[in-house]
């Protein structure tokens, strides 16, 4: 029963992470299952998709490529020379294997809620925006438009995310996963076939 892996999941994350890394973890599981209610997606698989997403952040960027080169988790040249992402890569084989979630759908949410990716499933985009909009994050400017957004439009939600992120990596002169690239060329085009569809 999912509802008993949830509370035995969050048992062993509170006592891996640490208390803020835990709260937000808890906050982006509640805020998927309000995107869940919202869009009609199965609320429990939301919330163990949001609980378990930062299950491998409490690894250092050096010990998640380790761990990844130990258990074959395959890692690109600009994972590694931008490493905040491979806490998602490592976190859904951990998920699966350590953890025993076998769901695809959410192995697959976990391991793209970094960098999203071009033509992703439901739980995919709820996870990725969950993590940007739950109530505990304070930092970026757009949070209130996003937060309003997301409960609109997922596809423009992801839209204005990515190119809010791309923007922000491009100021600081950071280095810009290429899956980051090519998730906002892809809802770029899923914008420009709205809005064409909307004038005919």
């Amino acid at each position: 029963m999912i509802t008993e892996q949830i509370i035995t999941l969050r048992k062993q994350l509170k006592s891996k992470l640490d208390p803020m890394r835990y709260e937000h973890s808890v906050s982006v599981s509640f805020t998927c299952t309000a995107l869940a209610m919202r869009y009609g997606y199965d609320i429990k698989k939301a919330e163990l998709a949001g609980l378990m997403h930062d299950c491998a952040k409490r690894f250092t960027d050096s010990e998640l490529i380790q761990k990844c080169q130990k258990h074959n988790v395959p890692l690109t040249e600009a994972e590694i020379k931008a490493p905040a992402v491979i806490h998602a890569k490592y976190g859904a084989f951990l998920a699966e294997n350590k953890y025993g979630i076998q769901d695809a759908e959410i192995i697959s949410a976990i391991s793209c809620h970094t960098t999203g990716k071009p033509d992703m499933t439901t739980l995919d985009k709820i996870l990725y925006i969950a993590d940007y909009i739950e109530p505990r994050r304070d930092k970026a400017d757009n949070l209130p438009q996003m937060r309003y957004l997301a409960f609109q439009d997922l596809d423009q939600t992801m839209y204005e995310i990515l190119k809010g992120t791309l923007d922000y990596l491009g100021k600081k002169g950071s280095s810009i996963d290429p899956m980051t690239m090519q998730a906002y060329q892809y809802f770029e085009g899923v914008m420009e076939q709205k809005k064409q569809t909307e004038t005919v």
